[in-house]
């Protein structure tokens, strides 16, 4: 039985490993997340270091290890580093997407096909500037906690069904809520706001690139926090896109 196994994945992010070599934590398109060790990766010489890098899109081939497999070929499909590194709110945003995409395939392969889909659309696109970073960011935030099974309701009442559009939004509560289930404490997010929430869940494009600066800063409000308690911890990436949001 081989050990060997060949796959497309998108780098999520990479470790040093004493003097040469990486860790690359990798979200493939078959095998769910994978973490691998690229050997003397570091060197000059190397043939595999213009390849690993963060954001990039490869074509891999790997050997199964105890607790680390080991990269053995790997090819550039697309490589997104460049582009995105050089424009800081790219970068962060793209750091968001590949840390919220790690966290979402940590302890399981159940959706990871969809999520590494999801990604390399979203960082595709991205790089390519195709929308405003942001509303890029938040639709791929909002698509892939509803990959996951976290999809806020924008429309109707996430608690009895009632048929919107509603004028709350409770993150504990999953989302927009009618008047009557609408608890002490919940967001009052803009009517546009509310629209650009479904917008970006649904990629109505037509709609999102068109929508009101101040919606779409309560949508990135919004999106940030829902993100967070999902998750259940902050995400180190989205601290430097806020520290980016207020300068």
């Amino acid at each position: 039985m081989t050990r060997s196994y060949r796959d497309e994945a998108i780098v999520l992010q990479t470790h040093k490993l004493g003097e040469a070599d990486r860790i690359i934590t990798l979200l493939t398109r078959e095998h769910g997340q994978v973490r691998a060790v690229a050997k003397g990766v570091r060197k000059t010489t190397s043939r595999f270091g213009a390849h690993l890098e963060p954001f990039g899109v490869v074509d891999v081939l790997l050997h199964k290890g105890r607790s680390l497999d080991i990269v053995t070929q790997v090819t550039t499909i697309a490589a997104h580093g460049r582009a995105l590194a050089a424009d800081y709110e790219l970068f962060t945003s793209a750091s968001v997407m590949v840390e919220s995409a790690q966290r979402l395939t940590a302890d399981s392969t159940d959706g990871a096909h969809a999520q590494y889909l999801l990604l390399m659309g979203a960082l595709h696109a991205l790089a390519h500037r195709r929308h405003d970073p942001t509303l890029t960011l938040n639709s791929y935030l909002l698509r892939a906690l509803a990959i996951a099974g976290w999809a806020p309701s924008c429309f109707d009442c996430a608690s009895c069904g009632a048929e919107g559009p509603h004028s709350a939004f409770s993150i504990p509560e999953g989302g927009a809520l009618c008047d009557i289930c609408r608890p002490p404490g919940a967001a009052a997010p803009s009517p546009d706001a509310m629209k650009l929430l479904g917008d970006l869940l649904s990629g109505d494009w037509a709609a999102a690139d068109v929508a009101e600066h101040y919606a779409r800063g309560e949508v990135a409000q919004l999106v940030t926090s829902y993100t967070q308690w999902h998750l259940e911890r902050r995400l180190r990436s989205l601290q430097l896109l806020e520290r980016t949001r207020l300068a």
